[in-house]
């Protein structure tokens, strides 16, 4: 490392700026020869004092030039430019004697002979100076480059051994640690779906065990308190299941006048009593189907029906609510069979509960399709509308209990649960694509034998 600061240095301090400087005294040569000539022309004093100092300042330029030189070719290169420099200025010296003494001529022969023989030996003498000190740079490059690699290879294989012992000696920890996150990541994101499945492990009693043990308790009181609530759900759909029940056959017979005639504001009373009493029926029933699919406890009559018959009940049912509102209800069955094992009625409610939402989510003169598609193991079922469709962020919730995309278009958001939990019970899946303001489309993937019960 040392060697490569010291090489790097010299190249910066030394070989660089020799070069440069060897480069402003070839010129600064031809100029001094040039000032001579024009000196012996029209000997104008102004000429003689800027050869001197010309003359002055290349001889400090090549004194600085040998303190830069590294190589011993520099330095006989140097010797011989100082030698012919040294010439050319004596001969410039007899040149100047002699016009001083009136032989012009003489003088003249001098600048053409001597002085210009020594010039020349001295630019030949910069140029060999020039090309020693070039090799000498890309030398020390060279060099340069070999003393990196072999430091960058060095700090590399340093660097391959710290990081290889600091693995081997936290590999036990890590996998440690990676297991019982990887644990407690795939049990958190069960919970986050409500299935309450067994303990995580507690294997360590580090901050990752003390996590482990506190996701335990919040697991087990969490699956209490749903408990509780689904205990409370089905109590209540229970207990008010008769009491409904009771209400609505008493104000079907009141509406038929069974006791006695009615007045067309008793008529109109009676109506509204009927018609609420069934919306609340109807809520009482999903959140005890909805209970019972979540407990595993819905009873499901299984036998083998023909699906294509299931959809054409299910659209006829809806057709006059599709009617009233101007909407276009179509059907279409794809070629093949369309016979599978399960129950019919259940999946006749998946149907109308999918139709019906679509229904209700499309504007007048838009369109409700199912379609079914024999794919063979499977029967896919789709329901599209042409309705305002579900935002983006909405998406990934809409099979969520009591939760509803678009609030104020009525219903307690547990359809599309009921749905999900009635094709999930035959074995199935539900799946649903939308763009907000073209509408949705779901699709219902029914294996043909049902799930095992």
């Amino acid at each position: 490392m040392d060697r490569l600061v010291s090489v790097n240095r010299e190249i910066t301090t030394q070989t660089i700026p020799a070069l440069r400087l060897q480069g402003s005294l070839r010129e600064s040569l031809l100029t001094l020869v040039r000032l001579e000539t024009r000196y012996l022309v029209l000997r104008d004093p102004t000429y003689r004092a800027l050869w001197n100092d010309r003359a002055g300042r290349i001889k400090a330029e090549l004194d600085l030039v040998g303190r830069f030189i590294t190589s011993d070719e520099e330095r006989a290169r140097l010797e011989e430019v100082e030698f012919a420099f040294a010439e050319y200025r004596a001969a410039v010296t007899s040149e100047r004697e002699l016009l001083a003494r009136g032989h012009l001529q003489r003088a003249a022969h001098i600048s053409e002979t001597d002085a210009r023989a020594a010039s020349e030996r001295a630019e030949a003498g910069l140029d060999r100076l020039m090309d020693a000190s070039q090799a000498a740079l890309e030398h020390s490059k060279a060099e340069a480059a070999r003393l990196e690699e072999h430091t960058w290879t060095t700090t590399v294989t340093a660097l391959f051994v710290g990081v290889a012992v600091a693995l081997a000696s936290t590999a036990v920890i890590a996998l440690r640690m990676t297991r019982s996150l990887w644990r407690l990541s795939r049990a958190t994101a069960s919970l986050a779906e409500g299935s309450f499945g067994d303990p995580v492990p507690v294997d360590t009693a580090d901050e990752i065990g003390d996590l482990a043990r506190a996701f335990n308790g919040m697991a087990a009181r969490l699956h209490e308190a749903e408990t509780v609530k689904e205990e409370f759900y089905s109590t209540i759909s229970h207990e008010l299941r008769s009491p409904l029940t009771s209400v609505r056959e008493a104000a079907h017979l009141l509406h038929e006048g069974v006791p006695g005639p009615l007045t067309a504001k008793q008529a109109r009373l009676v109506l509204i009593v009927e018609h609420s009493t069934d919306r609340l029926l109807r809520l009482v029933n999903q959140v005890l189907d909805l209970s019972r699919l979540r407990a595993g406890l819905l009873p499901l009559e299984r036998r083998w029906f023909d699906l294509e018959r299931a959809s054409a009940r299910a659209v006829e049912e809806l057709r006059p609510l599709a009617d009233e509102r101007g909407i276009t209800l179509a059907r279409d069955c794809g070629p093949g069979s369309f016979g599978m094992f399960g129950d019919e009625d259940r999946l006749v409610q998946v149907l109308v509960n999918l139709i019906s939402n679509g229904i209700r989510f499309t504007p007048t003169e838009g369109t409700v399709s199912v379609r079914l598609i024999d794919t063979g193991p499977e029967v896919e079922v789709h329901v599209e509308d042409t309705g305002s469709g579900i935002p983006p962020e909405e998406l990934p919730f809409v099979f969520d209990r009591f939760r509803q995309a678009h609030r104020g278009r009525g219903g307690a958001g547990l359809g599309l649960a009921i749905v999900r939990g009635m094709v999930e019970a035959h074995g199935g899946r539900v799946l649903v694509e939308s763009q907000e303001g073209k509408g949705s489309r779901f699709t219902v993937v029914l294996p043909r034998k049902g799930a095992e019960q």
